[in-house]
């Protein structure tokens, strides 16, 4: 069987993703390139806002047009939301909701029997694909899914509707999953999760992604470990002091939403603006050229104008690395729904643009703090103007022109300046 992958939303998405992709390569199927040529078409959908229901919408819709022969499965949040239109949806025939998601090959895989479409499988039982771009890197970075599921109360999130209670996989599993994909040639692995802060309180382990951390430090090899998002109320300066090991990458992704405190209040988030400022005091203190990103919301129920000049003001001054910058979308379910003062989308939207370009102020800054430096990069992957495109451990995007095939290649690197969103390096070791 021919099976086409597509991955929408976040980082513990694509995580999913590629397992699913391993698993169906292990029971001898064939994940392809081209939706044309798959039997099935598995799509690992987003909800976590109402854009997100439309890409995902739009995606099965696509292809079910690329291939009406080929039958689609809907799986993941969208599914778990709203199940019923997505078996509306033209190609459709499953629908997995989160609590399915791992059977998935199981559900997928017994109802076919046909031969393959075609089988254009390279000698590692993987075509080449808009997905399959991320698996040709399998030996490069991957993403090792290591809680899911989140006790948070954040009044605008449904991810906890959909996703369930937290639940974190024994260390172990995690352990041993690792090392394995180290020998197997990855050079990254990013520990992902819903809420990734709370891995191990439901295994009885109050510091568990600490003792995780340090337990992978000891016992694999891998070159890089990396951390997916972290709740900032969940960490301390114990923590930072991980990164001791320069095989931690330098980079931390603290959702802060809001730099006005009473916005965050409403919120239901567990922090105030001056806890955030000391914990990324601290953190810089003890990991220099830390890159620090974050999720803001803007528009949200009640935040009138002096409420978002706050937050801009709060966000200039932390001078983040990256935003992820979103306008609120009204979820069913969720108590933020319910609070007075909606504020209307157009200036949502405004507000949107206003913090975005605030955003890439930032990131041109810290892109520029690097110019001159020397640095490791792992280089994943030749673009389409012939440049290879590699990341440094603390996720500065790096380009350079070379002969030789770095893919998945450690090397010293020299950043000799900022061109357009990326920096040009050059290969010194």
């Amino acid at each position: 069987m021919n099976v086409y992958l597509q991955s929408l939303g976040c980082r513990l998405n694509q995580s999913e993703v590629e397992t699913l992709a391993r698993q169906f390569v292990a029971t001898g199927h064939v994940v392809v390139g081209d939706p044309a040529q798959a039997d099935v078409c598995v799509v690992n959908t987003c909800a976590v806002t109402t854009e997100a229901e439309r890409k995902s919408r739009r995606c099965v819709r696509a292809l079910a047009r690329a291939n009406p022969e080929a039958r689609i499965a809907v799986v993941g949040c969208y599914a778990t939301l709203t199940p019923q239109h997505c078996d509306a949806l033209p190609g459709v025939a499953w629908v997995v909701p989160n609590v399915e998601k791992e059977r998935t090959v199981e559900i997928v895989a017994p109802s076919l029997h046909s031969p393959p479409i075609r089988s254009p499988a390279r000698e590692d039982g993987v075509a080449t694909s808009r997905f399959g771009e991320g698996l040709r890197r399998r030996r490069t970075r991957t993403f090792v899914k290591v809680q899911d599921g989140c006790d948070n109360h954040c009044t605008y999130c449904i991810t906890r509707l959909l996703r369930g209670s937290a639940r974190s996989c024994p260390v172990a599993s995690v352990v041993a999953k690792v090392q394995a994909l180290g020998e197997a040639g990855y050079h990254e692995v990013v520990l992902t999760g819903v809420n990734l802060g709370s891995y191990g309180h439901d295994l009885g382990l109050p510091d568990g992604l600490h003792m995780l951390v340090e337990t992978l430090l000891t016992h694999t090899d891998l070159p890089r470990i990396r951390l997916s998002s972290l709740e900032p109320w969940d960490l301390d300066e114990a923590f930072f002091e991980l990164w001791e090991s320069p095989r931690l990458c330098r980079q931390l992704h603290l959702p802060l939403q809001s730099g006005c405190d009473e916005t965050l209040r409403r919120m239901g988030r567990r922090i105030t603006t001056a806890e955030f400022d000391r914990l990324l005091a601290t953190a810089r203190a003890i990991i220099p050229g830390l890159a620090v990103t974050t999720d803001i919301l803007v528009g949200f129920p009640g935040e009138d104008e002096f409420a978002f000049r706050a937050s801009c003001d709060f966000v200039a001054a932390m001078e983040f690395a990256r935003l992820h910058v979103f306008a609120y979308s009204p979820r069913p379910g969720t108590a933020a729904t319910r609070l007075s003062d909606q504020v209307p989308h157009s200036v949502r939207r405004a507000r949107a643009h206003v913090m975005r370009e605030l955003g890439a102020e930032q990131v041109s800054r810290f892109r520029r703090r690097f110019v001159g430096q020397e640095m490791e990069v792992l280089w994943e992957q030749r673009r389409h103007d012939d440049r290879w495109v590699g990341l440094t451990d603390n996720y500065l995007r790096v380009v350079t022109r070379a002969e030789d095939n770095l893919r998945n290649r450690l090397t010293t690197t020299r950043l000799l300046a900022v061109q357009s969103d990326d920096l040009i390096g050059e290969v010194i070791g």
